[in-house]
């Protein structure tokens, strides 16, 4: 730990340049202070032993914006990856199995060959040409009952939100 005297020499002598620094690097006054007080912090703490000039407060300055702009970035990318809608309010499991459920019950309502064919389809996970030469359908028949069954689900669906 440095010495209290000296600890504030340094603060009063490169505290606005450091500022002027970490403002300029981060486009923000807030983070810059946020910035130059970490590395004050650092320099109290009882197991820093850095040998300390001007060069090492502006080095650490600049290693500290590097650190606060990564972390935005890749914050950016997460929330990119993983965007909230923020009207609605995501669906807990509870609600997703109690759809899930609600759609087998409407496939199992179904008329045969929608029936098959979407089970088929979901349950067995058959590729459309497969489900074709099981059931000696052609593959565009194939496709519309699947449209058809589709399309019957999300009207269910649509009925049962109303």
């Amino acid at each position: 730990m440095l010495d209290r005297e000296i600890l504030e020499r340094l603060f009063r002598q490169n505290y606005s340049g450091m500022i002027r620094l970490a403002s300029v690097l981060l486009g923000n006054d807030k983070e810059a202070e946020d910035v130059v007080q970490d590395v004050f912090e650092r320099l109290m703490r009882p197991e820093s032993t850095a040998s300390i000039t001007n060069g090492y407060l502006m080095t650490a300055v600049h290693h500290g914006c590097l650190n606060v702009i990564r972390k935005k970035k890749l914050q950016e990318q997460v929330s990119n990856f993983y965007p909230v809608e923020m009207e609605e309010e995501i669906n807990p499991i509870s609600r997703q199995l109690d759809q899930l459920a609600e759609i087998q019950h409407c496939i199992d309502k179904m008329e045969e060959p929608c029936h098959s064919i979407l089970r088929m389809r979901f349950d067995d996970e058959l590729t459309i040409r497969e489900i074709a030469e099981h059931t000696k359908l052609s593959i565009g028949t194939v496709h519309k009952y699947l449209h058809q069954g589709i399309q019957q689900i999300k009207l269910h669906l649509n009925q049962e939100r109303l």
